[in-house]
């Protein structure tokens, strides 16, 4: 285990993750397509870090500096009311989140706090948010409420740490949503403003658990990614270097210690177990104890199933498939699916079953953040099956499908190998 002093000299670096990768990628395809001047090349610097730091917003969610003098951040029973409802949320409590929302309001009356939790709310009960129209709509009204909060309680561009930290989250979230609805203009302008408020920010920070799971993740990403698209290379030298397995134990130190965090410590950790480490066994410990602590919690039940399946546990993956497999609407209806045809696949050995059940996965919907990888694991059962009936031409188109939305590198490594 890492002592302070060491994780201090590493730095406190914010979430690069999957978010800022798809920067990286982004702005080499420009080069390569001969579109990269010099001012497109500052701008695709400044979106791929305002991405980066509208994403980390979105997982040190409200508890940002604690050794700040902001009245709500040093009132600990406000603090612990605040992480009681991000605990309803997290298991789709809603509505007692909502009575404990509703008690932070009558205390600080005003305060962008609620609007933050008001989003977080929405966020979490119609996920993916951003596919629904209407709700969408009312979740960018509680940023922009929040940010309309934070001017009126504290003035407008006001250097007090809780406007800081209000402005920086809500514009965050702005950028966010910008992103996934293709208005990358929009997505860099607030992130350009969520990252001002985040470098602020950091000018008041100490020593504070939460930021584990943060420079973790910039520690882990910064240096595998490059490794799975070397054609970024070039870009990092705007970043300082990682050190991955300094980024593997600050992370699951955040799994201990952090406390809005744990929750995304252990999320995130289980998933680089799953793609690029392939320890299927350590992401299955990781999301038991997301399903302990949130047993209602679905997208839980999900990747726990995952990573129970491809670490060859299919008995002890049955209740979470029964769980998945009661919901029929969204992206779980896929994932049962897919889910499914690997239990007929390599538990049961029934090879027509898996292939209906991959046929069938396909054919339903999917999402891009959490289950797009399920596409290619059909794919990957069905070029199996294929090769076992002989049909090598048949294994082969399956798994050139796979590779089209493969990412885990296990997955990738079994699909480039066969001949």
């Amino acid at each position: 285990m890492c002592s302070d002093n060491i994780l201090l000299k590493k730095g406190l670096y914010p979430y690069i993750g999957e978010t800022l990768a798809r920067y990286l990628w982004l702005y080499a395809k420009l080069r390569v397509s001969n579109h990269s001047t010099k001012n497109h090349f500052s701008y695709c610097i400044n979106k791929m870090k305002l991405r980066l730091f509208a994403f980390v917003l979105f997982t040190l969610n409200f508890n940002p500096v604690q050794q700040s003098k902001a009245q709500l951040l040093n009132d600990p029973a406000a603090m612990k009311t605040i992480q009681k409802s991000l605990d309803r949320i997290y298991n789709l409590e809603f509505a007692e989140a909502q009575k404990l929302i509703d008690r932070i309001e009558v205390q600080y009356p005003g305060h962008p706090v609620s609007h933050i939790l008001d989003s977080f709310v929405l966020f979490w009960k119609y996920l993916p948010v951003k596919d629904h129209k209407t709700m969408s709509k009312v979740y960018v009204q509680h940023l922009n409420k929040c940010l309309d909060a934070v001017d009126k309680k504290f003035g407008k561009d006001s250097k007090d740490p809780e406007a800081v930290f209000y402005t920086m989250v809500a514009r965050g979230y702005l950028a966010m949503m910008y992103n996934y609805n293709g208005e990358m203009l929009s997505a860099a302008s607030e992130g350009k403003k969520a990252y001002n408020a985040f470098t602020e920010g950091l000018k008041l920070t100490n020593k504070n658990p939460e930021f584990y799971f943060t420079s973790g993740m910039y520690n882990y990403y910064v240096e595998v990614y490059p490794e799975e698209h070397p054609i970024v290379k070039p870009l990092l030298i705007f970043f300082k270097s990682g050190d991955k397995e300094l980024g593997l134990r600050q992370i699951e130190i955040g799994t201990r210690l952090g406390t809005i965090t744990k929750a995304e410590s252990c999320f995130y950790l289980a998933h680089i177990f799953t793609k690029y480490e392939n320890k299927t066994e350590k992401a299955a410990s990781f999301m038991q104890k997301l399903v302990d602590w949130y047993p209602q919690n679905p997208l839980y039940a999900m990747k726990y199933a995952e990573a129970l399946l491809l670490a060859g546990r299919f008995d002890q993956a049955e209740d979470k498939l029964n769980m998945i497999k009661k919901i029929s609407t969204g992206f779980y209806p896929g994932a049962y699916q897919t889910f499914q045809g690997l239990v007929f696949e390599k538990s049961l050995r029934n090879d027509q079953a898996a292939k209906t059940c991959y046929l069938a996965s396909l054919k339903l919907p999917h999402d891009s953040q959490y289950t797009e990888e399920y596409i290619s694991i059909a794919y990957a059962g069905l070029a199996r099956i294929a090769h076992r009936e002989g049909d090598k031409a048949k294994a082969k188109a399956y798994y050139k499908k796979c590779l089209e939305k493969a990412e885990y590198r296990a997955l990738v490594a079994e699909a480039k190998a066969y001949k």
